[in-house]
């Protein structure tokens, strides 16, 4: 279990013991993330996102703030500190949640987010690129630099084209699951 930055935080364990009603999960992981699996009636917030979506956010609310181990929640705690907010960052994040035997939400079979797919994408065209163009053509050392391209330009506009093509794919697109309760209590048991 990694550990965590902040010193508010509760155990998966603590949580589900818990019937305080003005809890509300918050999973700041991306929606790719979220969709591959997440605790139960929790709200995706990306961490990117969270300073501009404050207003989504109700103010008798204690937050519980989630992501997969619980270091890009203890991030988010620390963006949100100033910020007057009840916050607390679940320790172990969906991880301790899923090794605790408890139910995720699935609305996607992908068990890879969609950011890890595009750096196996490109780790994979730049290896390509690379190979081929020592073994069969200099020419094919331009699909590195387009590659290498493609990325310099994502990391500046925010805009990924290859994400967007791997987002088409079937593995990648969100199920019709039914949605999620408002409630956090899922009637699930600690082992």
């Amino acid at each position: 279990m990694s550990e965590v930055l902040c010193e508010t935080t509760i155990d998966v364990q603590e949580l589900c013991r818990s019937t305080n009603p003005a809890l509300r999960c918050i999973d700041v992981r991306s929606p790719t993330e979220f969709a591959a699996g997440h605790i139960p009636a929790a709200i995706n917030i990306p961490m990117d996102e969270i300073e501009s979506r404050l207003g989504d956010l109700r103010p008798q609310d204690h937050l519980i703030l989630v992501c997969q181990s619980g270091k890009r929640a203890s991030m988010t705690h620390a963006l949100l500190a100033h910020q007057g907010c009840d916050l607390t960052v679940l320790r172990g994040g969906t991880d301790a949640w899923r090794q605790a035997g408890l139910p995720l939400v699935a609305s996607t079979q992908s068990r890879w987010s969609l950011e890890r797919q595009v750096r196996l994408g490109a780790g994979l065209l730049v290896l390509t690129g690379v190979v081929f163009g020592l073994l069969l053509h200099p020419g094919w050392f331009y699909l590195a630099g387009f590659v290498g391209t493609g990325l310099i330009f994502a990391g500046t506009t925010n805009y990924c084209a290859m994400a967007n093509l791997l987002a088409l794919l079937p593995w990648n697109r969100r199920g019709s699951g039914k949605p999620c309760s408002t409630a956090l209590s899922c009637g699930c048991t600690i082992k």
